[in-house]
């Protein structure tokens, strides 16, 4: 007969809660009834060992808490910043929330206990400061200039020259392939820190759609506010109907990304929509996202932005079709994306390479050096591998 697992009971009941897990879900997850795992929640009866571990699994919790006399204390929610009416986070949305915040606590705790130097922008603004001044501090702290990308790609510049400056980053669109995360639900988040500060970017937004969140979450860093985020790109977000720290840093990332120099040079061309893509694509953002800007600075009337907004809505309708045709014939070619350099993206190239190091130096413990880059060790060659690419 199997052992049967002597969990407390309203530890069980919490871990489910907490992953955003519903009763009848978790019970197919051990081939129960809903009701056999509610009278494990409320102590009538217990599951087998290989029935808890199972749970632990699919909660991502480790077995042993099952046993805790109590409710641990677990990682603080993060402030929600999203627009009112905003779906409730998903498992997805907490599972990556969960492992971004319980890497940064370690990272930060490694800083601090080495006497690291404080990251120096953290925090150096307000609310109360003019959102101009912080884009042209960004700017100028990571030297990157708009107009004149150094790299192909400017998303992959961003990203390079901010976790030079000591902030980590990681993107990703999924927890496996099976939990996929929504971006209308949580286009990204940022931890503020002094020692440690971490930002995440939902990829399974567009590239450009992408970058406008980097830019976003840079802001909440600069003025040390930790959230979440999501519609960044949407003409909503700049109305004082929303939080107005997330009203703030969009105006941050549009002064930031879209230089005034640049778009008010459409004040001399009769302004179409081939114009407005073309314009766009130079800053490597949307053409949405650019006329918003237009909008906001009267360039172009109301009537004008509905009309161009329509008109780049089916080109990028007809992007997005070309893009699926690309992706299939990829995958076809190459057998799908290394999962390696996904494994890199979402735990950030900064952030693998400093636990790497601790592993290799004997720092830290294979088992947690594993556990932090969801890779086992003796794959780590070819994670390194990844990092040189």
């Amino acid at each position: 007969m199997a052992g049967y697992a002597h969990i407390t009971p309203n530890v069980l009941k919490w871990a489910r809660e907490s992953a955003r897990i519903s009763v009848e879900s978790a019970a197919s997850k051990v081939s129960v009834s809903a009701e056999r795992l509610l009278y494990w929640e409320e102590g009538k009866s217990k599951p087998t060992i290989r029935q808890a571990q199972e749970l632990a699994k699919a909660y991502r919790r480790p077995f042993a808490l099952f046993f805790l006399p109590e409710i641990p204390n677990d990682f603080q929610p993060l402030q929600d910043f999203r627009k009112r009416g905003s779906k409730s986070l998903s498992t997805a949305s907490v599972f990556i929330i969960r492992e971004i915040q319980q890497k940064q606590s370690w990272i930060s705790e490694l800083k601090e206990e080495n006497n690291e130097l404080k990251v120096p922008f953290v925090g150096r603004f307000s609310l109360e400061d003019n959102p101009i001044v912080v884009a042209e501090d960004i700017l100028s702290t990571l030297d990157i200039n708009p107009l004149h990308y150094k790299q192909h790609s400017p998303i992959k510049e961003w990203i390079d020259k901010t976790e030079s400056k000591g902030v980590f980053i990681s993107r990703t669109s999924f927890i496996h392939s099976r939990l996929t995360l929504d971006s209308s639900e949580i286009q990204g988040f940022a931890i503020s820190s002094e020692y440690a500060p971490f930002i995440f970017i939902n990829s399974r937004d567009w590239g450009s759609a992408q970058l406008f969140t980097l830019m976003h979450e840079l802001a909440h860093i600069w003025i040390a506010q930790t959230g979440i985020s999501n519609s960044i790109e949407s003409i909503n977000a700049f109305k004082d109907v929303n939080h107005p720290v997330e009203a703030f840093c969009n105006e941050v990332a549009a002064n930031a990304l879209i230089p005034l120099i640049y778009i008010t040079e459409l004040r001399n061309h009769t302004i179409t929509s081939e114009l407005i893509y073309r314009y766009s694509s130079k800053l490597g953002i949307s053409s949405y996202a650019f006329l918003i800007r237009a909008l906001k600075l009267n360039l172009i009337t109301l009537d004008e932005y509905a009309s161009l907004k329509a008109e780049a809505e089916a080109g990028f309708q007809e992007y997005l079709m070309k893009e699926k045709e690309k992706k299939a014939k990829q995958k076809e070619k190459d057998g799908g994306p290394n999962p390696y350099l996904l494994r890199l993206n979402k735990n950030g190239r900064l952030f693998t390479q400093i636990v790497l190091d601790a592993y290799k130096g004997g720092f830290v413990e294979p088992n947690i050096a594993s556990y932090l880059l969801n890779t086992p060790t003796n794959k780590f060659p070819k994670l390194e591998a990844q990092l040189y690419k």
